[in-house]
C-alpha cells in the first residue's frame, strides 16, 4: 500500500469521486453523501495530487486527479470503530469491484469502467491512434486538458508497450495533439517514469488533445 498517510475519510472521498467520476461541488457531497471536503482535507488531497479543487462561487469543485484514479487501484483503509458494519461494506464493495468485477468487464481499469463515455468497444481496434483519442476523450476533464500517460496506458493492456509508443509518436505528428513533460519532476512516481515516452530528447508524461 501507498504511505501516504490516508485516512478512512480521505479514502472515502476518493472512492465517491471514483464512482462520480467528474467535478462534483462539495455542496452536493454534502447533501447526497453526507460528505463534507473541508479546508485541511482539500489542501491535503491537492497537495497529494489526488484530488483536483477548483473554486465556484463559494464552494468547490472536486474531481479525480491522475494520480487518484491510480491511487484506487489500490487498497484503501476505510476502516472506522464508529461505524464498522459501512465501513465493512465500503471496503468490501472497492476491493470486488476492482479485482473481481473489473476484470470480466470489457474494461482495463476503473477510469476506464467509470468513464460516462463508453469507450470500451466489443472487438478490440486495430486502430491504435483512434483509440488512444478515444481513452484520452474518457479521460480528460475537458477538451485539451492534461492527461497523463499513467492513466492512459492501462487501456492498452492487451497491446505490446512498442506497440503504443510508436502509435503515440504517429499521434504527435497531428496539429491538434501535444506531448510534454511533467514540469513538476520531483512529483513524478516510479509508475509515472514507466509510463513515459521518450520524444525529442526529453520524457513526456502528459497529453493533450484539441490544442491549436
Amino acid at each position: 500500500m501507498t504511505n501516504d498517510d490516508l485516512t478512512p475519510s480521505d479514502g472515502a472521498v476518493l472512492i465517491v469521486l471514483m464512482a462520480e467520476a467528474r467535478s462534483v461541488l462539495n455542496t452536493e457531497l454534502r447533501s447526497r453523501y453526507g460528505i463534507n471536503v473541508e479546508k485541511d482535507r482539500r489542501v491535503k488531497l491537492n497537495r497529494l495530487q489526488l484530488v483536483h479543487s477548483e473554486k465556484s462561487g463559494n464552494t468547490y469543485l472536486h474531481e479525480l486527479d491522475d494520480k487518484g484514479w491510480t491511487r484506487v487501484h489500490e487498497d484503501l483503509d476505510v476502516s472506522s470503530p464508529r461505524a464498522r458494519t459501512i465501513s465493512g461494506a465500503l471496503a468490501a464493495l472497492h476491493g470486488n469491484l476492482r479485482d473481481r468485477v473489473l476484470p470480466r468487464t470489457r474494461c482495463h481499469n476503473l477510469t476506464e469502467m467509470f468513464s460516462w463515455e463508453d469507450i470500451a468497444a466489443s472487438e478490440p481496434s486495430t486502430d491504435l491512434e483512434a483509440r488512444l483519442r478515444a481513452a484520452y476523450t474518457a479521460l480528460a476533464a475537458k477538451p485539451t486538458a492534461w492527461v497523463s500517460l499513467t492513466r492512459l496506458r492501462p487501456f492498452f493492456a492487451d497491446v505490446p508497450d512498442a506497440d503504443v509508443d510508436e502509435a503515440l509518436r504517429r499521434l504527435n505528428r497531428a496539429p491538434d495533439v501535444t506531448l510534454v513533460p511533467e514540469e513538476n519532476q520531483k512529483s513524478l512516481t516510479d509508475a509515472d517514469r514507466v509510463a513515459a515516452i521518450h520524444l525529442g530528447g526529453q520524457d513526456k508524461h502528459l497529453l493533450a488533445i484539441g490544442l491549436r
